[in-house]
């Protein structure tokens, strides 16, 4: 009977683990056809979270410096759209595209020829080489239609002259040696490693933003983000931090006085309520100098809030 019973329970938790292993691979085929067409048509990766096909359009082809120092392109030049489904069984398109400055006006003219938004252009650091700028793009409607529209624009990045001078020094970043546990700590939330890069995202999640019945979320673009890249002595960070207008002015204090050097500040979207203001950032220094600046700014965070 022993033997029975303990055969029985073996059969009993195999069947679970197996039920379970399914339901996760399952769950991560569980995208809707029409954005497995989307990635398709595109020919990108991407991936589906969070009710978000995020799908990623990285400058590889570009070697780049920031004050004469290479990062590499996760450190922030890793252009994305993303759509999610709205009212009606429209979908709502956002995105931010990386574009050299000769690739800057053609873009725009194919997204607005083709019946795409343009809602910002700008830039994301100083002293960077080759220039680069980011584009914030916005559509809604059937996802087929907006991935036909969003391609020309698509098709011509990497295309210009200056796209592809850096095509085999990206290859040569070097490998993070950085404390990434002690990063963590600081700042009080774990990151993802991207090659030579840590990056730790954290979403608005104290605000609610929609825009066509669709919650305007951390995929879509509303986060707040720091780069780390480097070494635990010599490391350069960059970022973004996505606030209420009220929260402005207190964050700015906090980024300078650890140092940080502000590069911009701006709008990612337009007619969005309530009204998010979005700050980059750069630094260079120890680890510890520029994750506590983060920090300091994180903390800032939500004491603005009405």
């Amino acid at each position: 009977m022993r033997r029975s019973e303990r055969l029985k329970e073996t059969l009993i938790l195999l069947a679970t683990i197996s039920m379970a292993a399914s339901a996760q691979v399952s769950a991560a085929q569980e995208v809707p056809g029409d954005y497995q067409q989307v990635l398709k048509i595109v020919a990108k990766q991407g991936d589906y979270k969070a009710n978000v096909l995020k799908v990623n359009i990285p400058r590889n082809d570009l070697h780049m410096k920031i004050a004469g120092y290479s990062v590499p392109t996760p450190f922030g030049f890793g252009g994305w759209f993303a759509m999610t489904k709205g009212e009606g069984g429209e979908d709502v398109l956002m995105g931010d595209l990386v574009l050299t400055q000769d690739e800057v006006n053609p873009v725009m003219s194919a997204l607005l020829d083709h019946g795409l938004e343009v809602t910002a252009l700008h830039n994301h650091f100083f002293w960077d080489e080759p220039r680069v700028f980011f584009m914030h793009i916005h559509g809604h409607g059937k996802a087929l239609e907006l991935t036909d529209q969003l391609k020309p624009a698509i098709d011509l990045i990497g295309q210009s002259k200056s796209a592809g001078a850096g095509q085999t020094a990206s290859a040569s970043a070097k490998q993070s040696a950085l404390d990434t546990d002690k990063i963590a700590k600081i700042v009080g939330h774990a990151g993802e490693q991207n090659g030579p890069v840590y990056k730790i995202t954290i979403g608005r999640d104290d605000l609610e933003v929609k825009e066509m019945g669709a919650t305007i979320n951390a995929r879509m673009g509303l986060n707040t983000w720091a780069a780390f890249a480097g070494s635990n002595d010599d490391a350069a960070v960059a970022g973004d931090i996505a606030m209420l207008e009220s929260e402005v002015q207190t964050i700015l204090k906090a980024l300078r006085a650890h140092g940080l050097d502000v590069v911009a500040i701006h709008h990612h979207m337009i007619n969005s309520r309530p009204m998010i203001i979005f700050l980059h950032y750069w630094g260079r220094g120890p680890i510890d100098q520029l994750a506590g600046g983060f920090k300091a700014a994180l903390d800032e965070l939500g004491k603005g809030k009405k």
